[in-house]
Formats: structure tokens, C-alpha cells, sequence
């Protein structure tokens, strides 16, 4: 990995050292993608079929997964895998259910009652990629807090052929619709609607630079009312490390982000030259036992080493990075966090892997990259619902508030405000003459 010292780097340099990839952004992509999501619009699963056929060499004749496939699909698994699957189920389920709310209900003065209601998201549309890295994890991470919050259409979408986990996955958590067909042409049909499939309420899920453009696209077309999870890009990590840090962890960790994808991003932040010494040479080591080392290489020529003077200095870098993941092996881990303010999620410790949070810690993992963690939250049950206040005044509440509503409204010139005060504020006064 390309080591730099950030004391003796420039301001621009500094920020060049801590830039992403810009592939998701590319212009051809944009035009790329959007030439998709028009097909779609017009001609709806001929589009699908057409593209499936393109992209992932799989000639179907049918999108919607039938309910004998899915039962098919649980005889496929072995019994080790089940249990692996009950144990994620079990934590990320304990962790969103915590996460309920109840209706509040506050009394701001008397006879004025206000309500803050939560209900769930109507219909939701899942994305799990599939190809060379399919993946089940998130089929738990999106369907079980769509299970919890109660949203009354599931319909989750995954590129073909559908790994038969995330059938199994999918019927666990009461998903109500399945269909074989991936990318932006996918979304795009979540979003708008083709003749098998209907438009949803809201689209989550990562995926890859195409999936991720054509979510940006229908988050910015007002002419749906399709909404996403968050802003997405692909996926990095960053670890804080200190001298008394295990080599062989961090580079365990730095290479489980590189076999993401290409353009993904790992970076190491240590007071350590010999750690990371250390760190490079381990890299090395595993790259020769990863089925996808291929991948990973290239993800760590965009990757960088940053020496700092301390962990005061680690922590500043990271905040201006605001990394996807963020994991912190030093002495005084549970202390650092204390001062980290831009991170999807944390990883505390030497024995907290960002590979526990990814399967089955319990949190969810699926998080803001690109720097978004800076002001978007990492995905809670809170996404798939959606609040709404009530307000409730009787006639005393009603008259102790009217000559503030008129007073404010009259200020604002909007006399139409102050008339819908007045008028009843006079009824109210005839009624007890």
C-alpha cells in the first residue's frame, strides 16, 4: 500500500490522499444508466428479459420466483449453513426489534395534545447483488427490519441464478415477492413498475457503480415518488492502529473491504512505521491464499498507509475521511471512540472484525460510503418507517393559543393563517353569550 507521513503533507495533498474513486460519478455511467431506467419506463419486462440476457448471460422466461423454487431452495442448504443463518437471524433481529418505537405523546400546554406516530414504509423494494459474490448477508440485513417495522409488501430483487440462501433468507423473513433480475434495470423497475412488478414506496440495498448511479438518479427525478435508503458508493474501510496492534488482523481486515470490488478503498492509519511495515508484508502473505486476490489487488492501488504523530491525529484523519467502516485496534480503543464523529459503524478492539458486523453481530451493514457518513446514518429499523404528528386542541387549549397564532401570522402576512384562528375564536365567544 502507497505509505505517506500526513505531517508533511499539504493541505491538497492531504485531501488528494483521502480521495475516492470517481468511477460511480463517471459521465458515461450517468448516460449509461439513465438510457436504462427510459428502456424500462417504455417497454417494461421485454427490457428485463432483454438485459438479463445481456448482463448476466441468463436466459429466462419468467422473472417472479415460484414458491416451489423457494422450497426447493431449503432442501439445497446444508444443516451447518441453517444454523449459521439462525444464529445472524437470532442477533440482527434482537438488535433491530430494540429499536421499536412507541407513540409519544406530550401535553405542550393545557389542551393541546401532540403526537408523534410511527408506521411502516407500505411497500419496500430489496436489492441483494448476486455474480461472483452473492450476497445472503444482506438479504437478513434488509429483510428483517422490513419484517419488524411491518411494511406490508416485501419484494426483493437479486440478479439470476438467485443463490438458493438467499431463497431461504428471504421466505424466513416473510418476503412477499421475488424476482430474478439485477442492476440498474432492476431498480429502475422497483421505481417505475414494469407489467410484473410493481412500483414500491422505497428501494434499499448496495450494489454496484450501475445499481448505485440508478438509485441516484430516482432519489433526483420528482416525477416518482420513489424514495432510496441513502447515497451509496463503493465499499472502504479504515483502521486506527497503534504499535502494540496485530499486524495480522489489520491486514485480515484491510484485505475482507479489498475482495469487495476494484474500486474499493482500505486505509491504514497508524502511529507505527514498523506496524505497518508489518502490515504490508502480511498483505502479501494473504493475497496468495484469496480466491479473489485479483480483486483485492487492485482495490489497494487506490489504498493508502497514513503515518501520523498520534492517535489524536488518527482520529482527525478519519473524521475527514468519514469512513463506511471504521475499526480501531489500540491500546485505549473504547476511549477513541468517544471522539469519533463521522463513521457508518465502529469496530472497537482487537476482536471486533468488521467481518462480525457484516454476518451477524447484530447491527446492520448497510452503511453510507463516499464520506456520506458525515451527515447519513448507518441503516436502522428507523429507515423503513416513517413518522407523522397529530395534534389534538379542545376549545380552552384552542383559545389560550389563538392570539399567538394570529400575533405571528399577522407578522408573516399571511392573513388567511390568522382568519382560520379568528373565525373559530369568535364562534367560541358566541357560545357563551
Amino acid at each position: 500500500m502507497h505509505k505517506v507521513v500526513w505531517s508533511q503533507l499539504s493541505s491538497e495533498q492531504k485531501s488528494a490522499v483521502l480521495q475516492r474513486s470517481q468511477l460511480v460519478n463517471d459521465e458515461a455511467l450517468q448516460i449509461d444508466v439513465n438510457d436504462i431506467i427510459q428502456q424500462v419506463r417504455r417497454n417494461g419486462d421485454s427490457t428485463l428479459f432483454e438485459l438479463t440476457k445481456k448482463y448476466d448471460g441468463a436466459d429466462i422466461t419468467r422473472l417472479k420466483v415460484a414458491a416451489s423454487e423457494i422450497a426447493t431452495a431449503t432442501t439445497l442448504l446444508s444443516q451447518e449453513l441453517k444454523q449459521a443463518i439462525d444464529v445472524a437471524f437470532n442477533n440482527i433481529n434482537a438488535f433491530h426489534r430494540a429499536q421499536l418505537s412507541q407513540t409519544e405523546v406530550i401535553e405542550t400546554s393545557p389542551g393541546i395534545k401532540c403526537e408523534l406516530r410511527t408506521e411502516a414504509v407500505q411497500s419496500v423494494g430489496l436489492y441483494i447483488p448476486g455474480g461472483t459474490a452473492p450476497l445472503l448477508s444482506t438479504t437478513l440485513m434488509l429483510a428483517i427490519p422490513a419484517m419488524i417495522a411491518g411494511c406490508e409488501r416485501k419484494v426483493l430483487v437479486s440478479p439470476p441464478p438467485i443463490n438458493p440462501a438467499i431463497l431461504y433468507i428471504a421466505d424466513l423473513c416473510g418476503v412477499d415477492e421475488i424476482y430474478q433480475v439485477g442492476g440498474a434495470q432492476a431498480v429502475a423497475a422497483l421505481a417505475y413498475g414494469t407489467e410484473s412488478i410493481k412500483p414500491v414506496d422505497k428501494i434499499f440495498g448496495p450494489g454496484n457503480r450501475f445499481v448505485t448511479q440508478a438509485k441516484n438518479q430516482i432519489a433526483a427525478d420528482n416525477s416518482t415518488t420513489c424514495t432510496i435508503d441513502m447515497p451509496a458508493g463503493p465499499s472502504e474501510v479504515l483502521v486506527i492502529a497503534d504499535e502494540q496492534a496485530n499486524p495480522s488482523f489489520i491486514a485480515s481486515d484491510l484485505l475482507s473491504q479489498a475482495e469487495h470490488g476494484v474500486d474499493s478503498q482500505v486505509i491504514l492509519v497508524t502511529t507505527s512505521d514498523r506496524l505497518a511495515f508489518e502490515v504490508d508484508n502480511q498483505i502479501a502473505q494473504y493475497l496468495k491464499q484469496l480466491s479473489r486476490s485479483e480483486t483485492a489487488i487492485e482495490a489497494l492501488k487506490n489504498s493508502r498507509t497514513v503515518i501520523v504523530n498520534s492517535l489524536k491525529q488518527a482520529v482527525e484523519v478519519s473524521n475527514c475521511y468519514a469512513p463506511e467502516h471504521l475499526i480501531i485496534q489500540t491500546d485505549d480503543a473504547s476511549q477513541l471512540v468517544n471522539d469519533i464523529r463521522c463513521a457508518g459503524s465502529v469496530f472497537v478492539g482487537a476482536y471486533s472484525p468488521e467481518s462480525a458486523g457484516d454476518y451477524a453481530s447484530g447491527t446492520n451493514h448497510v452503511l453510507p460510503t463516499y464520506g456520506y457518513s458525515k451527515s447519513v446514518s448507518s441503516l436502522s429499523l428507523a429507515d423503513f418507517q416513517r413518522r407523522f404528528t397529530v395534534q389534538t386542541l379542545n376549545k380552552d387549549g384552542f383559545m389560550n393559543l389563538s392570539d399567538t397564532v394570529i400575533e405571528l401570522a399577522i407578522e408573516e402576512q399571511l392573513d388567511a393563517h390568522a382568519l382560520a384562528i379568528e373565525v373559530r375564536k369568535q364562534a367560541i365567544l358566541q357560545e357563551k353569550t
